[in-house]
């Protein structure tokens, strides 16, 4: 897929806290895949209102592990990189072409319609592009994940058995951190 204005390739940007990444997040970035011919994976540091349970690092890796064998399968190329500075100015720094931006509900849509606004008075060259959840996976939000995991319920629904696992770990270790500054 060549890019329109010459030979370049087509340059995707995916991003999002991932905290943690789910299998909703792992169905856009396959069918991101196949409008682009790379695509980055843009972990976003977090923001005051997100305080992350994973590092960005740890982020970056379970999205990485997931992630690798989607881009094999799809014959792209797949990058993941942590951003902490405007979407806008992270997907001109790529040399984007486009944003891709999942979206699970109408609650979603207004507040992506208000991001795209921004980011065309900013740049009007990359568009932004929404791709609807998978009706199977529509409920699932991090931010849920996290909630059900705290409670010990059952979340390999939602997320790949590695992200499972870390995410039991950490709240695990939370758990004890607790205990100990409680004593």
């Amino acid at each position: 897929m060549a890019h329109p204005a010459g030979g370049r390739p087509r340059i995707g940007l995916y991003p999002g806290t991932f905290d943690p990444v789910t299998l909703g997040h792992l169905d856009i970035i396959r069918r991101a895949m196949s409008l682009v011919d790379h695509l980055v994976v843009g972990v976003a540091a977090g923001s005051s209102s997100k305080q992350p349970i994973f590092s960005l690092a740890e982020r970056v890796a379970l999205i990485e592990t997931e992630c690798a064998p989607l881009a094999e399968t799809a014959g792209k190329t797949l990058e993941v990189r942590p951003f902490d500075n405007l979407l806008i100015h992270f997907a001109e720094s790529l040399d984007a072409d486009l944003i891709v931006r999942g979206l699970r509900a109408v609650a979603d849509f207004e507040y992506e319609f208000q991001m795209v606004s921004m980011n065309r008075a900013m740049n009007q060259k990359i568009e932004t592009v929404f791709l609807m959840a998978d009706a199977h996976r529509q409920a699932i939000s991090s931010t849920l994940v996290k909630e059900v995991a705290r409670y010990d319920g059952d979340i390999s629904k939602f997320v790949p058995a590695r992200v499972a696992e870390a995410l039991k770990r950490r709240l695990e270790e939370r758990r004890r951190a607790l205990e100990t500054a409680a004593r």
